[in-house]
């Protein structure tokens, strides 16, 4: 079976369903538990039932969540066009209907999803989701303090969640006493919506497993991160709310300067969110663009009970974390670097993959939190006697496996089983079967299985980045020359290849395995370059580069954008504001070595005077 269509089983047996139940004088939240994983459970009395409540519907919407594109039905426009006598046949229109009614019910097989996952430890309650369309992961935690009279079985469940238990949630009343029961079975008396259910079987597909557990261990990266108030999260999203853009780029975009509050900026109107939660306390300015902003609306329903919110910000192309302080409770939302989890995105999911983890050094971790509850990252390296590299590759190990939560919100590692057996990381290493020969052609499969060369990468300012390369085949004893152009959302276009699978579905079935190993080679270059060029070897190396940095006028708010370019002999220079109109200047030099030396002393001259690099999120 292809790892595009593998699937993990997933037994689930409910006593019963979840419910709310509402009277005059008091409410009772029922949640139903998987009970084949032993004793877990909660239940109290809510002291704040409309935090309680809007949290979980937060959760919940979150959990509902699809922004993924879908095409119109245009059966009944085709009946009409039959009445009106024009050219529809009546087979179009049933052969058109045959393959919409084939396409939604693999659609419906695909969307076949693991239930939340309920973890009841000794200081909290959590509640993880993922959405619909792979995009989207969050963690609701409830601390003790939420709930009186206390009872808890610890260790994680799945949890049952009917299509129509938010909208239950919605009748729950601040004035009434709102209790929380969530067991394996019911302990009040059974009404119809508690009576027992059939046990049944999920098949939730790898590729929706595998970025459930990404995504998640992606918190684990070292990160960028800054703290806005409550009020700037709300001018954000009435921003989103009220604006449409029907063209690229459409993007976040972070400015952070160390000692001043961070900017908020929406792409393609250019409009500036300065925020109050305090200065960017990081020790280099930094400019970040995220994308797939519309995933935000989901946090709308917090912003009444937010104390503060704080960003973690991994890179371009990774993960980016919004953790909203709600006082008793915490939410977590994980956003993809974009909605539509593209194979442009491949190469930012390849960095997440642990590497070189000792023997027996995962399993040791996994036992001393079990033992010890949370724990910080410092004190896990301290005791397990390792280099840091290989305690957080370790540690990342056990996240991709389910055994281990990284609570973002602390800056702590828990234990949380989330399948009754850990899950193959092998299985979930790939996407797919291309993406697997993908990097057998870059030589992770073996040695000698192929060879992918970079011949052009050409920066096409305002638009984005064309590449080609060559891919040296040598299962197939040939070699393809991949291209495409990357915009400035990440996004594909102009792709083109010579391999049988490009000339018979072109990109409509996803990218060729050459363009994929083109695109994952172009970004280990890029990672390669970029820590090299730190050293003063690296340097002498450079001959042709290109950096874009950025700094805004506090007066006026208007961006100055400044590009400087080396080609050779040669130092190109562009700047002005960055919707208007631009200068430009060449400068030659007799020697490559004088041109370098120039170039580098400008860039450090843009930094001494405040502007901020921004080449990884111009290009």
């Amino acid at each position: 079976m292809s790892t595009a269509t593998a699937r993990h089983p997933v037994a689930l047996n409910y006593a019963a369903q979840s419910d709310v139940v509402v009277t005059p004088d008091a409410s009772r939240v029922q949640l139903a538990l998987e009970g084949s994983r032993g004793t877990v459970g909660v239940s109290g009395q809510v002291k704040d039932p409309t935090l309680f409540r809007d949290a979980l519907a937060a959760a919940f919407a979150v959990l509902s969540s699809d922004l993924r594109y879908r095409g119109r039905d245009r059966t009944a426009y085709l009946a009409y066009l039959m009445k009106q006598g024009k050219r529809a046949s009546a087979q179009i229109w049933e052969a058109q209907k045959a393959f919409l009614d084939n396409a939604l019910e693999g659609e419906e097989k695909k969307d076949a999803v693991l239930d939340p996952v309920l973890t009841v430890d000794p200081d909290q309650v959590s509640l993880e989701v993922f959405s619909r369309d792979e995009s989207a992961y969050a963690r609701l935690a409830f601390d003790n303090s939420l709930f009186d009279k206390r009872e808890a079985a610890h260790g994680s469940t799945f949890l049952d969640v009917p299509q129509d238990l938010p909208a239950r949630l919605d009748r729950l009343r601040a004035y009434a006493p709102v209790t929380l029961e969530a067991h394996v079975a019911p302990t009040a008396k059974a009404t119809p919506a508690t009576e027992p259910r059939a046990p049944r079987t999920v098949e939730v597909p790898h590729a929706w497993l595998r970025g459930f557990l990404q995504v998640q261990s992606a918190a684990t990266l070292p990160a960028t991160t800054c703290s806005i108030a409550p009020i700037d999260l709300y001018n954000l999203l009435f921003a989103l709310r009220t604006r449409r853009s029907k063209k690229a780029p459409r993007a976040l975009r972070f400015e952070l300067v160390p000692g001043a509050p961070p900017r908020l900026v929406l792409e393609p109107w250019e409009q500036v969110l300065e925020c109050h939660g305090g200065a960017y306390t990081g020790s280099a300015p930094a400019v970040v663009r995220t994308f797939g902003r519309q995933r935000l609306a989901a946090l709308a329903r917090l912003l009444p009970h937010a104390k503060s919110v704080h960003v973690q910000l991994m890179g371009p192309g990774l993960p980016v974390f919004w953790v909203i302080d709600l006082g008793v409770a915490t939410l977590t939302l994980g956003l993809t670097g974009w909605t539509e989890s593209g194979w442009s995105s491949a190469a930012a999911f390849d960095a997440l993959m642990p590497r070189d983890v000792p023997d027996g050094l995962a399993e040791k971790l996994r036992q001393r939190l079990r033992q010890d509850g949370p724990l910080p990252f410092d004190m896990l390296t301290k005791d397990a006697g390792a280099p840091k590299d290989q305690v957080r590759a370790a540690l990342q190990l056990e996240c991709l496996r389910g055994r281990v939560l990284f609570d973002v919100a602390r800056g702590t590692y828990r234990p949380r089983e989330l399948m009754p057996t850990p899950v193959d990381e092998a299985a979930l290493r790939y996407g797919n079967e291309r993406e697997a020969r993908a990097h057998r052609l870059l030589g992770d499969g073996g040695p000698g299985s192929g060879e992918v060369k970079l011949t052009q990468v050409h920066d096409l300012v305002g638009e984005g980045t064309r590449i080609q390369g060559e891919v040296v085949d040598r299962e197939a004893v040939r070699s393809f020359f991949p291209s495409f152009t990357m915009d400035l959302e990440g996004r594909v276009k102009d792709a083109g290849c010579g391999c049988p699978h490009f000339r018979r579905s072109g990109l409509r079935e996803g990218p060729c395995e050459h363009m994929l190993a083109l695109r994952l080679a172009y970004a280990r270059r890029r990672a390669e370059e970029e820590a090299l060029r730190q050293t003063p070897e690296g340097r002498k190396l450079i001959r042709a580069e290109t950096r874009a940095y950025v700094r805004r006028d506090p007066a006026t708010g208007l961006e100055q954008v400044y590009r400087v370019s080396l080609d050779g002999k040669v130092v190109a220079l562009t700047w002005g504001p960055r919707l208007g109109d631009s200068r430009h200047q060449r400068l030659w030099f007799d020697t490559d070595t004088e041109a370098r030396t120039a170039y580098f002393s400008r860039l450090e001259k843009l930094t001494a005077d405040g502007y901020i690099d921004a080449a990884s999120t111009l290009v």
